[in-house]
């Protein structure tokens, strides 16, 4: 059996990142986690980038650094832009592409200043009918860590869309009204209400 890859996870204590790091060290994968500057000690064979909407501009620097470190033998990132720049520097990759994290929208169920689902009302932006695909986010790490040795993946972009995943909000809602047996009182927030409430 070949030896497992090392990894280290920048954004490893973020959102998804934590899910990734548990993934990683669950398959017994060398892990590394970036959390604050520091300098590359232990030499790694895979780069998962998790950072958020804010830092993603911060990879332009790291795809620097693992352009001149010249041993990575794929990255794994997000956004675009850092998409084709990773592409233009020659460096391998494979990009996940999983769009939500169910996690995250299960909290959008909860009505302003609640801890909990809705068990009476929920609010709806839209008319809750465009679909989306929903990931747990254990499953994404799974998948992503998964992904690391696979010769399959390389320079590819893995798609993380099984079809029970894809659903509306409406039928969001309707899964969590059939688990605890109560239609809630649904209010449809327009896009016009939003951009109201938006610019006060």
């Amino acid at each position: 059996m070949a030896a497992k890859s090392k990894i280290l996870i920048i954004g490893g204590t973020g959102y998804i990142g934590k899910f990734i790091v548990e993934a990683s060290l669950k398959s017994g994968h060398p892990t590394f986690a970036l959390v604050r500057e520091s300098t590359a000690s232990d030499p790694v064979d895979v780069v998962i980038c998790t950072v958020g909407h804010a830092q993603r501009e911060d990879q332009v620097k790291i795809i620097a650094a693992i352009k001149e470190d010249g041993n990575i033998k794929s990255v794994f990132a997000s956004v675009a832009r850092i998409r084709r720049t990773i592409e233009a520097e020659g460096i391998p990759y494979t990009y996940v592409s999983c769009n939500s994290f169910a996690g995250y929208f299960w909290y959008m169920l909860t009505i302003l200043g609640d801890t909990a689902p809705p068990r009476e009302k929920v609010s709806i932006l839209g008319d809750g009918n465009p679909k989306a695909v929903f990931n747990k986010e254990e499953d994404i790490a799974t998948y992503t860590i998964r992904a690391v040795d696979d010769p399959r993946t390389l320079n590819k972009i893995l798609y993380v869309r099984p079809p029970p995943n894809i659903f509306s909000f409406n039928e969001f809602i309707a899964l969590w009204e059939n688990k605890i047996g109560k239609t809630l009182e649904k209010i449809y927030v327009t896009e016009e209400q939003i951009l109201k409430n938006i610019q006060g």
